[in-house]
């Protein structure tokens, strides 16, 4: 049986007004209504169904994208020698796209250029030209570097995925891959309604974090929060641009939504707009994210100093970020104290004046007071133009420089 049609009409206005909404904001709306949960769920089923909306976990937090209605078919190329996966591909993709199909890489620029798809699918093992040049080809050049390319492989990610940020590439998805996942992406990448999508910027932001902060401090001992933070980043953009430090970033934000998405589904991860990550769940939970995704990056610094321009023949690994000639880059994590987090909430507070009803949302700027953030290293703004990033006061200070 259909879904009543003013419940959903009611939904599809709060994710338009909102372009996003997380599960747990539109059922703490619905439910103050009187809506059932089983009411909600059907809803949320037909609408996907219907295309109206799309849904993604990202970070641990199941969110609805609106998506946009257009007449015309959006154009997915399909790059991939294995003729049995790319009929997989294009099944998992569904109706709604104009799918095409390539099974040579030697064939793959020029078909791009004279199909000119608005998303491609991209092996990285294909015969006569990999998927990595195609990808740096493409992204290089002005007339479809704006197409979104998810690469997609059975290769050990570990130097791979750096590569492909670096070259351009929008998203990384290891094979064998999840059916539901590619199709999500695809679906979102392409309909979003508003600002286009990014998996780095559309992390869980500060309304997210604010109420996962606001739940840390009425759980018990087992719960843990606490900032994942990429140290020496400020010195590391200074060194080699923007742009690389963007992919270190990227890079880490899919490292931790790939980790999250693996483990229990009481795990968040949210983006605080700098260098930093929010992370949150069971302690044992977070401690085990934060091992794996400090080991998958430790395995991948070899290859970003080598792309950096830096020989490892000569250099042990153990010392390798005592010289000042090789770039310093680490994970650390901060466990949070949650009587400091107690305090510093209580300061801002004070400062809007003494309110002591519901908070609402913090902003970026009251977040890092509570995770004692004094200055930034870096900065991630986003305008029409996409992502940028810019260097901290922090950082300013301890080289002397100025933006």
């Amino acid at each position: 049986m259909a879904a009543n049609v003013p419940l959903k009409e009611e939904i599809v206005s709060v994710v338009n007004e909102k372009q996003q909404v997380s599960y747990n904001e539109l059922s703490d709306m619905m439910f103050s209504q009187g809506v059932s949960e089983v009411d909600l769920k059907d809803s949320l089923k037909e609408l996907e169904s219907s295309k109206l909306i799309a849904s993604r976990s990202s970070g641990g937090v199941l969110t609805y994208y609106i998506l946009q209605q257009e007449e015309a078919l959006r154009r997915v190329l399909i790059i991939e020698d294995d003729k049995n996966i790319s009929k997989l591909m294009a099944l998992s993709i569904g109706k709604g796209f104009e799918v095409g199909q390539i099974y040579d890489g030697g064939e793959a620029v020029k078909a791009i250029r004279t199909v000119r798809p608005d998303l491609i699918i991209l092996d990285l093992m294909l015969p006569n030209k990999d998927g990595l040049e195609i990808c740096q080809t493409i992204k290089s050049d002005p007339d479809t570097s704006n197409i979104v390319v998810i690469l997609v492989s059975a290769m050990d990610p570990t130097s791979n995925r750096f590569k492909g940020l670096k070259y351009g590439a929008d998203y990384y998805i290891k094979k064998p891959f999840d059916p539901s996942e590619l199709r999500t992406l695809v679906t979102i990448f392409l309909k979003k309604k508003g600002k286009k999508f990014d998996p780095l910027i559309d992390l869980p932001d500060e309304e997210r974090i604010s109420k996962e902060v606001e739940r840390s401090i009425k759980e018990s001992s087992a719960y843990l929060i606490g900032t994942l933070k990429v140290e020496g980043l400020a010195a590391y953009v200074r060194r080699f641009g923007e742009h690389a430090g963007l992919v270190i970033l990227r890079l880490l934000s899919q490292l931790i939504q790939d980790s999250i998405r693996s483990k229990s589904p009481g795990l968040f991860a949210g983006f605080l707009n700098s260098d930093e990550f929010v992370i949150a769940g069971v302690k044992e939970d977070v401690r085990t994210v934060v091992n794996e995704i400090s080991d998958e990056f430790s395995a991948v610094l070899p290859f970003i100093i080598q792309d950096a321009g830096y020989k490892l023949l000569d250099l042990n690994l153990d010392s390798l970020f005592e010289s000042k000639e090789v770039p310093k880059l680490s994970i650390t994590f901060d466990e949070s104290d949650r009587n400091m987090i107690k305090q510093r909430r209580s300061e801002i507070l004070k400062n809007r004046g003494g309110f002591q009803g519901d908070i609402g949302s913090y902003t970026y700027e009251e977040l890092q007071r509570l995770f004692d953030m004094k200055d930034l290293d870096v900065k991630i703004t986003r305008d029409s133009d996409g992502v940028r990033l810019h260097i901290g006061k922090r950082a300013e200070r301890e080289d002397g420089k100025e933006d």
